[in-house]
C-alpha cells in the first residue's frame, strides 16, 4: 500500500474550554483535518513553539497555513487599524520561519485566509486592514459568506478550480501591495485579491477563501496532496 504523504497544518494557540478544563491550547477546526484527510493525506497539527521548525520541514511533504487571527501590522511597516485584532507574535514569529523553510526547500504550500496574508507579507507585501462592512466578505459572526469569484484562465488555480467559483468567505483584511513574485489569480466583485500563487515554486498556492468549509467541492486540496506525494 502507498504511503500517505505526511501534511502539517498550522494551528492556534488560544484559550479553550473542555470538560472541566479552560485554559491555554493548542487547536485547529476538524475541518481542516478532515480536508487533508479526505484529499489523501496524514494530516499532522504543527502549534505555535519557539524553534524546531528547519527539522520539522524535512519531515513533511507539504504544509497548509490556516486560518486565524490578524497579523501583527509591524511585520508589514503599519500601524494597527482599530478594527485589527490583538497580535499573537509566538504564532506570528512560528509561522513565517515555517513559510520561509518551505519556500527555501520547495516545499508544496497551501494558504488558507490568514495563510495568504502571511504568504504575502513574507514576500515583502502588505494588508488591507480592515474591508468595508457592506463588500460582504465577512457578514455575521462565525458565518461564512458563499461569494463568486473570477480566476485567471491561465494560472494554477484555474486548472484546478475553472474560470469562476463560488466559495466561502470570511475574513475582514485582505491583500494590498502584492509581495515580489507573487501572482494574483482570483478576485471578488470588488477587486478584493482572493487567490494568489508563487510561479516559480512546484506549488505554493494560497486562497484568501475557506475550502475546508465546503467538503462537496475537494479539488483544491486534491491538487494540493497530489503533490506533495511527488
Amino acid at each position: 500500500m502507498t504511503e500517505r504523504p505526511l501534511v502539517g497544518i498550522t494551528s492556534y494557540l488560544d484559550e479553550a474550554a473542555w470538560g472541566v478544563w479552560q485554559q491555554p491550547a493548542a487547536l485547529l477546526p476538524q475541518l481542516y483535518v478532515d480536508a487533508v484527510d479526505r484529499a489523501g493525506g496524514t494530516p499532522v497539527l504543527l502549534p505555535p513553539q519557539t524553534g524546531g521548525s528547519g527539522r520539522l520541514l524535512g519531515r513533511l511533504d507539504g504544509l497548509v497555513l490556516a486560518g486565524g487571527p490578524d497579523i501583527d501590522p509591524v511585520r508589514y511597516g503599519a500601524a494597527a487599524h482599530p478594527r485589527t485584532g490583538e497580535p499573537h507574535p509566538v504564532r506570528d514569529a512560528w509561522e513565517f520561519g515555517l513559510l520561509h523553510g518551505a519556500l527555501e526547500r520547495d516545499l508544496p504550500v497551501l494558504g488558507i485566509c490568514r495563510g495568504m496574508q502571511l504568504l504575502n507579507v513574507a514576500l515583502g507585501g502588505d494588508l488591507v486592514q480592515h474591508l468595508p462592512e457592506e463588500a460582504g466578505h465577512q457578514i455575521a459572526p462565525a458565518t461564512y459568506n458563499r461569494q463568486a469569484v473570477v480566476i485567471s484562465p491561465g494560472s494554477r488555480t484555474g486548472e484546478i478550480l475553472g474560470r469562476t467559483a463560488k466559495v466561502p468567505c470570511y475574513h475582514h483584511q485582505a491583500v494590498g501591495r502584492l509581495g515580489t513574485g507573487l501572482r494574483a489569480t482570483a478576485w471578488s466583485a470588488d477587486e478584493t485579491v482572493e487567490a494568489v500563487e508563487l510561479p516559480d515554486r512546484r506549488f505554493a498556492l494560497a486562497v484568501q477563501w475557506h475550502p475546508e468549509a465546503d467538503p462537496a467541492d475537494t479539488r483544491l486540496f486534491e491538487a494540493f496532496v497530489r503533490e506533495t506525494a511527488k
